[in-house]
């Protein structure tokens, strides 16, 4: 038996009208999903009580006074802090706070009426508070919204008020009593110090007396110095210059002792300045001048050159003694300039060694003065200090925490927002309603649309059978439903590959699929369009096709093949004289595997030789095994796959079930489509609709002209 190949259809995605098509066929649930949120919440809004809500207005600031005090210098600046807002946040949603509204305002009895007249507990009541209590801080600012939520318009104001003005009083309290708090440590502080003065006062007495200060001395903050600072430098500046002349002098003997006695006498009279000595040697350089002179004159015998040579000679020893007396002298100087010298520096340091020494053994007293003092100067802070915090402790401190807009009764109730609420219903139940409908949509599993049965089975679609579809045979030809059948006859015929292939079967997964209707219709479709065509109901378990001729099924296919009767008699004729039936006949217990046999084979060969189309009816194929062995035993099979009953896996397993025996799956019939529901099906029957509607206002026309048998073969030719 030749199969028939067909490619599997490309897997596609899903396109917004897709989404569309799933709203559509669930729209049921989506409504009333959404009426049910909707009308929900319009019931939960209006029993809810009406709460009405009073805001009050603070500005909150760090501790400080009204006015600048004398400790504004240390003050931190004022900037927004957000870390100070929220810790604010939690000190008014505290016991300390709450607490004090709740005994302040008696609410304990008060809403004791919500606790069947029994007083709440401050636990209690703190949480009812805290619940109908809302802050929130104003962008940017340090101004603080305190909300409070109550049944009472004037309960709710009064609520609001009370929380500000009790974390008014405790922020003032608390600012009060930690600076006597600090006043007091302060104090006991001073009370210290002043035992530290006194003790160190008595250490610096006995110092005094023990080390023998004077009056003078002890005057001073310091260590004196004996020797002034003028004394010093001036004894400083005598030795420098008794150093300098000193070195002078030694470099200057030093200079002198390299010349010889002949250099000396040019050197001497420029570097002593001595008046002698430069008188002897002006003297000799007269004489001898005038020696020379009577030399060329008289010659060197001559009385008169003698004379002058002999004073010369006494000239020249005077000079050299000269000399020899200005090199003692200078010798004898630097001696004495080196001894004075050496006096000058003993004395300079015998005065500091004398002042290191005292100020040493006087130091014990001055430290222990210095320490008393700088004590005196603490206490003296400290008492500053206590005299500035009392002074800031009496300034006001109002802008701490102050009501800026106090809370006053609403107009109008805070909640239940009935406006709100019902937006929020009516989004919420289409949010939830099409969420549903896609959660269904998407757990069902069965077949939805072409696409889903070509994607999953591999097999094409040949036809599309709308909803409420009825018998042909009694609708007549002209039935708006029989145009279904007729594409599908087209789509059958156009997918054999021979000619001869002319026997077919129509099966399905399950039961209820419609498959009895479906093979009847299309073969009445056969049989309208001229072929002659027998419909075998070999549905042996749960037969049905002769309810739907009204025939008994007393004789039919069974026995046959159990060769009670022939052929002939066992085929029925209808009011259509192209279509002949077989019904089912009884079935006995003892013979369940008929179809299987050798004269079931022959059936269909015989009836194949004498009919244009053979079609059998079959049960559902996961039921039993007969609609296998006959789609084995048939040239084609139909598998009918109702829409959105079976899941697709069942579908799948049918399939294989028919190819693993050898049948010939043609292609898919889906059936009982809602095209109303279903735009994805619409040119499937809409079209046709469309057309044959305005066909029909033709059609009677030239059905008066040219009768009856023609304007079924106009038909027959537009098909």
């Amino acid at each position: 038996m030749d199969s028939t190949k067909v490619q599997p259809a490309p897997e596609t995605k899903l396109h917004f009208l897709d989404y569309w098509r799933i709203i559509r066929i669930r729209k049921t649930i989506i409504l009333a999903v959404f009426l049910l949120v909707v009308i929900t919440a319009a019931v939960v809004t209006f029993m809810l009580p009406e709460q009405y809500a009073s805001t009050v207005a603070i500005r909150i600031q760090r501790d400080q006074s009204d006015i600048t005090g004398m400790t504004a210098g240390n003050q931190l600046p004022m900037g927004l802090d957000p870390y100070f807002i929220a810790t604010e946040f939690e000190v008014i949603q505290s016991e300390v706070i709450l607490g004090k509204v709740i005994e302040d305002l008696n609410l304990k009895n008060q809403w004791a009426v919500k606790n069947n007249g029994q007083p709440l507990t401050t636990t209690e009541a703190m949480g009812i508070l805290k619940r109908r209590m809302d802050l929130r801080t104003l962008r940017n600012t340090a101004i603080v919204q305190i909300t409070c939520e109550d049944e009472s318009k004037s309960e709710a104001a009064r609520i609001a008020n009370a929380v500000a003005a009790a974390y008014r009083n405790y922020r003032l309290d608390q600012r009060r009593q930690r600076s006597r708090g600090g006043i007091e440590a302060l104090k006991e502080y001073v009370e210290q110090q002043d035992q530290k003065v006194q003790e160190a006062q008595r250490q610096v007495d006995d110092l005094r007396e023990k080390l023998k200060i004077p009056d003078m001395m002890a005057a001073g903050d310091s260590v004196p110095v004996l020797m002034s600072a003028e004394t010093l430098r001036r004894f400083e500046q005598l030795r420098i210059e008794a150093e300098t002349e000193y070195e002078k002098q030694k470099a200057l003997l030093d200079e002198l002792k390299r010349f010889s006695q002949e250099e000396l006498v040019q050197v001497l009279p420029s570097s002593s300045r001595d008046v002698l000595l430069t008188s002897y040697l002006e003297g000799l350089s007269v004489v001898q001048q005038r020696l020379v002179s009577l030399q060329k004159e008289y010659g060197p015998e001559h009385s008169e050159v003698l004379k002058i040579s002999a004073q010369v000679t006494d000239l020249q020893s005077k000079v050299n003694k000269r000399i020899q007396g200005i090199m003692a002298s200078l010798e004898a100087n630097v001696a004495s300039l080196k001894q004075g010298l050496d006096k000058q520096t003993e004395a300079v340091n015998k005065a500091q060694q004398m002042d290191s020494d005292k100020v040493s053994e006087s130091r014990p007293y001055f430290e222990a003065k210095a320490q008393l003092e700088e004590l005196k100067r603490f206490r003296q802070a400290l008492n500053v200090k206590i005299l500035a915090e009392q002074t800031d402790d009496r300034l006001p401190k109002e802008s701490v925490v102050e009501i800026i807009t106090p809370a006053v009764e609403a107009l109008y109730p805070s909640r239940p927002n009935k406006t709100l609420n019902i937006v929020l219903g009516v989004i919420i139940g289409l949010v939830v309603g099409v969420g549903l409908a896609f959660f269904i949509e998407y757990l069902d599993t069965s077949v939805k649309t072409i696409d889903d049965v070509e994607r999953s089975l591999g097999s094409p679609v040949l036809g599309v059978i709308p909803q409420n579809v009825g018998i042909l045979l009694e609708e007549g030809a002209e039935s708006p439903h029989a145009e279904a059948y007729r594409v599908l006859r087209t789509n059958l015929l156009f997918s054999r590959k021979d000619d001869k292939l002319n026997s077919v079967a129509v099966v399905s997964a399950g039961a209820g699929e419609g498959k009895s209707t479906t093979v009847f219709n299309l073969a009445t479709v056969f049989a309208q369009s001229g072929q002659r065509v027998v419909v075998v109901d070999s549905d042996l378990r749960r037969p049905t096709l002769h309810k739907i001729m009204h025939v008994s099924n007393n004789l039919g296919l069974t026995n046959y093949l159990l060769k009670q009767n022939t052929l002939a008699e066992v085929i029925q004729t209808t009011k259509l004289p192209t279509l002949d039936f077989v019904s089912s006949g009884k079935l006995p217990s003892s013979s369940l595997g008929i179809l299987s046999s050798a004269q079931m084979k022959e059936l269909i060969h015989e009836l194949k030789q004498h009919y244009d189309f053979v079609f059998f009816d079959s049960p559902p194929v996961m039921g039993v095994s007969d609609a296998s062995i006959l789609a084995s035993e048939v040239d084609m099979t139909l598998q009918v796959i109702q829409y959105r009953r079976y899941p697709q896996p069942m579908n799948i397993r049918a399939k294989q079930l028919i190819e693993k025996v050898g049948g010939n799956l043609a292609g898919i019939v889906l059936n009982n489509i809602n095209m109303s529901q279903d735009e994805s099906y619409y040119y499937y029957s809409g079209y046709y609709h469309e057309y044959y509607s305005r066909d029909e206002d033709q059609e009677p026309k030239a059905a008066t002209k040219d009768g009856s048998g023609k304007k079924e073969q106009s038909k027959t030719l537009k098909m």
